[in-house]
């Protein structure tokens, strides 16, 4: 006897089923008419709560910043593991959108599959709460009987997980002196070098980073020709030679940013290049080039200038 997502067995089920009032008299019951329940919506939540429920609301808010693409076709159909084509005769039907909702002070992200959604909130506080609510089984090529929940279940949790996991992966993106310093030197093995180090600050590097992101959400791995294409975009060149890529795509396996899946010319993004990656553009992106700027240009309005400004002042006065 299996047992149901609400811990309550199938065979339970039934049994309560013939405990309701049947809307069906005797004659019609001896006339072989009968009814069954079926699932209208269904919703499987995950509450992860905060190690620093202070710090919660700046985290989520954190966390939509960097989520707001995943609504888009091609992130949607990832979490849900389903297929999404938006071209050709026989496109997927539905709203695929991420939106951002403000009930008094508290956001919540959703995210919109055909009828189902993904919904985040930070939660009294002290907690990240993650639903799926699917609001037609379909959707998923499920059918309505309560003997279906056990696979509403998998689809409704493995879609909270897989969300959760790019969440945590991206935005714990702190690799350290050390991770730094072994980023950026070059990988010898027994005194013969292998390959480059990856340096912070590098326009190859910070190129080839930001496009490995591109496929984040990619579970069946990313091929040469996929990255190859978006880092000669990148780099403003008309195309990069396969054997070129191979060069940096041997960097980024001997580095641990991308493992190889066996038997196919597959790569997977590792969580220590995602980790890697993440930490190296929005360090590159949102700190030192806005700060630079800011710096640098003296007719732009900036409280970073102003406070070095003081403090070249100040620098000058103690020499």
């Amino acid at each position: 006897m299996t047992r149901s997502p609400t811990g309550v067995s199938r065979r339970s089920h039934a049994s309560g089923q013939r405990r309701l009032p049947n809307p069906f008299t005797a004659a019609d019951r001896a006339a072989g008419f009968d009814y069954r329940l079926s699932i209208l919506q269904i919703e499987l939540s995950l509450t992860q709560v905060l190690d620093s429920p202070r710090a919660g609301r700046a985290f989520f808010d954190d966390v939509i910043r960097h989520n707001l693409d995943l609504g888009r076709p091609d992130r949607v159909g990832l979490i849900f593991d389903r297929q999404v084509r938006r071209r050709g005769k026989h496109p997927t039907p539905g709203r695929f959108r991420t939106r951002v909702i403000t009930e008094g002070v508290t956001p919540s992200l959703h995210i919109d599959y055909k009828h189902s959604k993904i919904k985040q909130y930070h939660k009294l506080g002290v907690a990240l709460r993650t639903e799926t609510t699917i609001n037609n089984t379909y959707d998923f090529d499920i059918g309505r009987g309560l003997h279906n929940l056990d696979a509403l279940r998998q689809v409704g949790f493995a879609a909270n997980r897989r969300l959760l996991d790019v969440q945590r992966t991206s935005h714990d993106p702190f690799i350290g002196t050390t991770r730094l310093a072994q980023v950026a030197a070059p990988i010898i093995i027994d005194g013969d070098r292998k390959t480059s180090g990856l340096r912070f600050g590098d326009p190859v590097v910070h190129a080839l980073l930001t496009c490995l992101l591109h496929f984040r959400h990619q579970l069946d791995g990313f091929t040469n020709a996929d990255l190859r294409a978006l880092l000669a975009e990148a780099l403003r060149v008309n195309e990069l030679s396969p054997g070129q890529m191979s060069y940096h795509l041997r960097r980024l396996r001997l580095h641990g940013f991308i493992k190889r899946r066996p038997g196919r010319n597959q790569y997977r993004l590792t969580d220590t290049g995602l980790q890697t990656a993440v930490a190296y553009t929005l360090a590159h992106d949102r700190v030192l080039r806005p700060g630079a700027a800011q710096i640098s240009d003296p007719a732009l309005p900036s409280d970073l200038r102003r406070a070095y400004i003081r403090l070249a002042e100040r620098s000058c006065l103690a020499a």
